[in-house]
């Protein structure tokens, strides 16, 4: 007998708006415990930071999107944004990284969420991120959740602890 996943969808903190009220996203779990206070993402968020794809989290308080952080996946949440349509910038840059062992988790007219484990390493992630986004006029590519959220430019080196597990 196979056992199903059992999926719901809850709210995550975004960001806020210009009036400092949070913005946020639904984003896809499997609930892992019968009383639900553990989860794991489903697909790395295209606006919440910090997290991607595999991440466990105790939930805190669901209501108000309150979560922490129980163990990383070893996966990098990568956003792919453009000022045009990215359906040819998908078509170019999704095989190579899928070619590198990763997955497109999301996509609309603008936005791209890629999720790929950081033992592939940074350089031949970013060396096909750069080479497609440099073609498309007005588009770009940031980590989700490898900067600190707080200042957005200090990397918080998680992987250094996945490496010694």
């Amino acid at each position: 007998m196979s056992e199903s996943i059992h999926k719901v969808e809850l709210p995550f903190v975004a960001g806020f708006n210009a009036d400092d009220q949070p913005v946020f996203e639904s984003l896809e779990v499997e609930l892992l415990s019968a009383d639900n206070d553990e989860v794991r993402l489903l697909r790395s968020p295209l606006l919440t930071r910090n997290l991607a794809a595999g991440d466990k989290l105790k939930v805190v308080n669901a209501a108000g999107a309150e979560y922490e952080l129980l163990e990383r996946s070893g996966n990098l949440s990568i956003r792919v944004l453009s000022r045009e349509n990215v359906e040819p910038l998908e078509q170019q840059l999704t095989p190579k990284i899928e070619k590198l062992g990763g997955a497109l988790d999301h996509s609309n007219p603008r936005a791209l969420v890629y999720t790929i484990h950081v033992s592939i390493g940074f350089k031949p992630i970013e060396d096909a991120l750069n080479d497609a986004c440099a073609q498309f006029k007005g588009a770009m590519w940031n980590y989700g959740n490898v900067y600190d959220p707080e200042d957005g430019t200090t990397p918080m080196e998680w992987w250094i602890d996945l490496d010694e597990r």
